[in-house]
């Protein structure tokens, strides 16, 4: 290696340094005081209350300022910035993102909504992660058949509260975009409601599949214009799903562009 490219190696090798050493000593410290004080703001609330739909929509809410501030945690060497491409639309949506990083659950705390992610089974299973996922009403369809999943989304929805799905199933782990499961598409058929792509770029390596080693770099999450129910009424769900990913793969080459 010549000395100039040392030279420049040298930064680049601290801030990966100083980066994770940073973010995994203030995060799990964040996480420990945040789960005590929003467990203990839930139970009062829910004893005062006594009105289980208002508690799951502060668990949702306190899920999501969890989110916003891990994602400050890493900051400025990991930066996020949130588009929306239509940002008079009213909820409730089906949104449904590609899935690159493990970090993209984080990364739905951008979103303004009342919101419940669709889960893979690993997560359930994780004792505090499952515990709050459940509380917060969280959906696993791979733990459950097709019609209580078509249920649980549907009376969500009624409620206001958007659904959030990775219809890949599993994090790519680079830019490439992998197929999509349909189940979800099927629930926003079901109920006439909005779909709406979520196009996330540049966290592929932060952090890289199958590592917990966070990268510096720059993350957009773009929401796109929503697919509204009359497009999709006479169409297939494979169609339907099909046009969407067509939809976020555009977006994404356009930005790589």
């Amino acid at each position: 290696m010549t000395q100039v490219a040392q030279e420049r190696s040298i930064p680049a090798s601290l801030r990966f340094v100083w980066l994770n050493a940073w973010f995994w000593t203030i995060a799990p410290l964040v996480t420990i005081v945040y789960v005590i004080g929003a467990a203990a703001w839930v139970v009062l609330y829910l004893a005062v209350t006594r009105d289980r739909r208002k508690t799951q929509r502060v668990i949702r809410r306190s899920i999501s300022h969890y989110g916003e501030i891990i994602l400050k945690c890493p900051w400025p060497l990991v930066q996020v910035k949130y588009v929306d491409y239509a940002p008079d639309e009213a909820p409730p949506f089906v949104f449904v993102s590609n899935h690159r990083s493990s970090s993209d659950g984080f990364l739905m705390a951008c979103l303004p909504f009342e919101c419940v992610q669709v889960l893979n089974i690993w997560p359930t299973r994780i004792p505090v992660l499952g515990l709050i996922a459940k509380l917060a009403g969280y959906l696993s369809p791979r733990e459950m058949p097709f019609e209580d999943y078509l249920q649980a989304g549907s009376k969500l929805l009624a409620q206001g509260c958007s659904i959030i799905a990775f219809p890949e199933g599993t994090r790519s782990g680079s830019r490439a975009l992998g197929q999509f499961h349909g189940s979800t598409f099927r629930v926003a058929m079901h109920n006439h409601v909005k779909i709406v792509p979520l196009a996330i770029s540049g966290n592929e390596n932060i952090p890289k599949r199958g590592s917990a080693w966070l990268n510096p770099g720059r993350v957009v999450v773009s929401k796109l214009p929503a697919v509204l129910p009359d497009r999709f009424a006479e169409m297939t769900p494979f169609k339907v799903k099909t046009m969407v990913r067509e939809m976020i793969r555009q977006h994404l080459e356009k930005q790589a562009a």
